[in-house]
């Protein structure tokens, strides 16, 4: 391996942490700071992808557990160390995030931004949101993963703090934005899970000075290879700790409402990326810590995370049917996915490993893409309510099919990539936990009603609300901002169809979509020695003979 590719992971990271300081120093002029922050997303894809090239598969499958290794001394008096490395889970959320960020920033590109507030600001808060993912998905020092970890909620608390409910134009109070409760919600809770983990990292330093010749340390393999002689009662307390921050993360039912609450208020384009890919770093973290390090206190306390999964999957898709905000609509839409994903992780069989592994991807391709659908409509309207809208598909029929596909991939109609993930957890959990299974399967049935009802309040039937006033100069071309309010709208709207730009942001997702429901196979290929390495980690036989193919 050359020095290139030992270095690749720093530079994955540095890049976009040096392009948000740049793009800061050009908040004086909003074009260039747009267009720079960009440019830094996509240089950041193209690295991604030497990225993806540059790991083997084969050695993988060999036994390499991590790849692309880069390591140096950071505070040797307390043996912590600049450590990374990836493995197939870590890359493909590495590539996900790379994916979404610059298409974000499309979807953000005429975004009305709170008063006093800048674009430079904005895009540099996204590129240092993504520079913390990265360093999440690398790390293999359980120290600098905690240091990442909690350096992550920073600049999304000021993009929900700062930035957020300036997509809401109305007089009802009730809509009035409420972005500072829900950043310091989100903030205090992932704060409190952050600090109940950095307990459990102590005490992992601790028992490795007891019981490893070379004294305490942070290491991620050290740790992994001395997992089987700690005694059970030990692990399940150590467990814990990461158990709880990555729950809250996630987040699982009860420990959910503070997403709500902050996907509502937060910028569409911070939204994609909070319920796209930050949440998805508890359940790569219950894949690559609590599994692997506390192997006898997942199986013990499995059957709690597994109620706790399907619990979250019937509940939050009860409450997403009779939400009237769009925002939380999409928002409770994936407390119950995160379930599916935890039902995955914990049924302990590597077709389950993969369905959530690959699921974990394929819900923030549809999850965004929905997000920026919703969001397309808000801009339009001025409104977040469903029930100000009705008929849209007839004046904006190309943004109500972008709505429907998004809408179809959620529920995981087979042909989207939803499907693939979310059979493989089924299959792969049913051997061993056929109740939760079962259970889980209702979900699916509320996912096909609370997707269509949207569809069909906002898109079908007669104009109504919003839309009657977009109903003069028909589809696509239509501007009322001299109407008077009509109906139940609460907000004079503009609508037309979507725009060149609009297109451009949703085309990679709608390829995405199906490219994944009929060809999942080179992402899973990466997932699957991982898997396998984990599922032999945790050390149960496999009730489900073989990997996802």
């Amino acid at each position: 391996m050359n020095v290139s590719q030992n270095h690749l992971l720093l530079v994955l990271i540095l890049v976009p942490l040096l392009g948000s300081v740049g793009v800061v120093a050009l908040r004086a002029n909003p074009g260039t700071a747009k267009l720079a922050a960009l440019g830094v997303a996509l240089v950041e894809l193209v690295l991604t992808a030497v990225t993806w090239f540059s790991y083997s598969v084969s050695a993988a499958a060999g036994g390499t557990r991590f790849q692309l290794v880069f390591d140096v001394p950071w505070i040797p008096a307390f043996g912590t160390r600049i450590t990374l490395g990836v493995d197939g889970i870590a890359l493909v959320m590495i590539a996900l995030t790379a994916v979404l960020v610059p298409i974000v920033m499309g979807s953000s590109w005429a975004d009305k931004l709170p008063e006093g507030r800048t674009a430079a600001g904005f895009y540099a808060l996204l590129l240092a949101t993504q520079s913390t993912l990265v360093g999440v998905f690398a790390a293999t020092d359980v120290f600098l993963f905690y240091v990442f970890f909690e350096a992550m909620l920073i600049p999304m608390y000021f993009l929900i703090g700062r930035f957020g409910g300036a997509d809401v134009r109305s007089a009802d109070a009730s809509l009035s934005p409420k972005r500072q409760y829900a950043a310091v919600k989100f903030f205090l809770y992932s704060l409190l899970g952050g600090l109940i983990m950095l307990g459990s990292v102590i005490g992992l330093y601790v028992v490795s000075a007891d019981r490893l010749p070379g004294g305490g340390t942070f290491a991620w393999a050290d740790l992994q290879a001395m997992a089987a002689t700690v005694p059970e009662s030990v692990q399940i307390w150590l467990f814990l700790g990461f158990f709880v921050a990555f729950a809250i993360k996630a987040p699982l039912v009860p420990l959910h409402t503070w997403l709500p609450d902050a996907g509502a208020e937060a910028p569409i384009g911070a939204g994609v990326l909070l319920v796209g890919v930050l949440d998805k770093v508890a359940t790569f973290g219950f894949l690559r810590y609590c599994l692997p390090l506390f192997p006898a206190a997942s199986k013990s306390l499995a059957p709690l995370v597994l109620v706790l999964a399907v619990v979250g999957i019937i509940y939050a898709a009860l409450l997403a049917v009779g939400q009237d905000d769009m925002k939380r609509f999409v928002s409770y839409t994936s407390v119950a996915h995160f379930g599916f994903i935890a039902l995955g992780i914990f049924a302990f069989s590597t077709q389950a490993f993969s369905g959530a592994v690959l699921y974990m991807v394929n819900h923030g391709i549809t999850t965004g893409m929905l997000f920026i659908a919703v969001g397309m409509v808000i801009a339009r309207g001025g409104s977040r309510l469903v029930s100000d809208y009705g008929g849209l598909s007839a004046v904006t029929p190309a943004l109500a099919g972008a709505f429907l596909i998004s809408g179809l991939a959620s529920l995981a109609l087979p042909g989207t990539n939803s499907f693939v993930s979310e059979f493989l957890v089924l299959i792969g959990s049913y051997p061993r936990e056929p109740v939760y299974t079962i259970i889980a399967t209702v979900g699916i049935i509320f996912a096909a009603l609370y997707v269509l009802w949207v569809y069909q309040r906002v898109f079908q039937g007669p104009l109504r609300g919003n839309a009657v006033m977009a109903s003069v100069s028909g589809p696509g071309s239509v501007q009322s901002p001299t109407a008077a309010l009509t109906g139940t709208g609460r907000a004079k709207s503009s609508f037309t169809d979507l725009d060149p730009r609009e297109v451009a942001v949703l085309a990679p997702l709608v390829a995405l979509v199906f490219l994944l429901g009929f060809f999942p196979g080179p992402v899973l290929d990466v997932i699957n020695p991982s898997v396998v390495s984990t599922m032999q980690e945790v050390g149960l036989a496999d009730p489900v003979q073989g990997v996802a193919r």
